[in-house]
């Protein structure tokens, strides 16, 4: 049965909607963690530090958080690949491009794909830089993450990236929520233009909040 709904464009559809579901829950939390980087060093360091004692004693150290990771990266896979495989499928029923293209799809609906390809760029590029240090400049300091963020946002590309990235997210989360509604079979006419409105204000929120900190630190708010 797992396969046979795997295997229908519908049931790739469902795959797609739930991990994104998983994954925006996620950017929630992780955008209001964040966030206390504007309360200082010592309350930013102790929020990293308590991530990784989450559940003790039951859990050990570093366990929660470990399996916080694995669902993540299962859900970006399942995700990336009902994508992929949505999107092949779509080119071999469509060979040839429509000679009109389609004027009320949003701009968002239009780079929904290269979307995607930004955001798992910035994932691979997000990790080396503040989790590994492998391309983290000005000394990666193993336990001080104020001080990493502040180093990675006082370069001129660092920034870059990071915005570009979030905006694409804010495109991405405008579209993908209320697309993930539809196909979970949420939508009404009644309820569409609430749904619609929810991902506007989520979108905007996650935008706002996750470009404060590069704008935070090139203001000197956070230093």
């Amino acid at each position: 049965m797992a396969r046979t709904v795997w295997d229908s464009s519908v049931g790739k559809k469902a795959v797609m909607a739930v991990s994104g579901i998983v994954m925006l829950l996620y950017l929630v939390v992780h955008m209001i963690g964040n966030l206390k980087i504007f309360f200082g060093p010592g309350e930013f360091n102790h929020y990293a530090h308590w991530l990784r004692t989450l559940g003790e004693p039951f859990m050990h150290y570093e366990w929660t958080l470990w399996l916080i990771r694995v669902v993540l990266v299962a859900a970006v896979v399942a995700h990336a690949v009902s994508a992929y495989q949505l999107s092949r499928r779509d080119l071999r029923a469509r060979p040839s491009k429509y000679v009109h293209r389609k004027a009320r799809a949003s701009y968002a609906t239009r780079t929904m794909r290269w979307g995607g390809v930004i955001l798992g760029l910035f994932i691979v590029w997000h990790l080396l830089d503040l989790t590994t240090g492998t391309v983290h400049t000005g000394g990666f300091q193993e336990g001080h993450p104020y001080q990493n963020v502040v180093d990675t946002f006082s370069t001129w590309y660092g920034n870059v990236v990071y915005i570009v990235a979030v905006l694409a997210l804010g495109l991405h989360v405008r579209h993908g929520f209320f697309s993930a509604a539809q196909t979970l079979g949420a939508g009404s006419r009644t309820r569409n233009r609430a749904l619609r409105a929810v991902a506007d204000v989520l979108a905007l929120l996650l935008t706002a909040g996750f470009v404060a900190v590069p704008v935070g630190v090139m203001t000197g708010v956070v230093s």
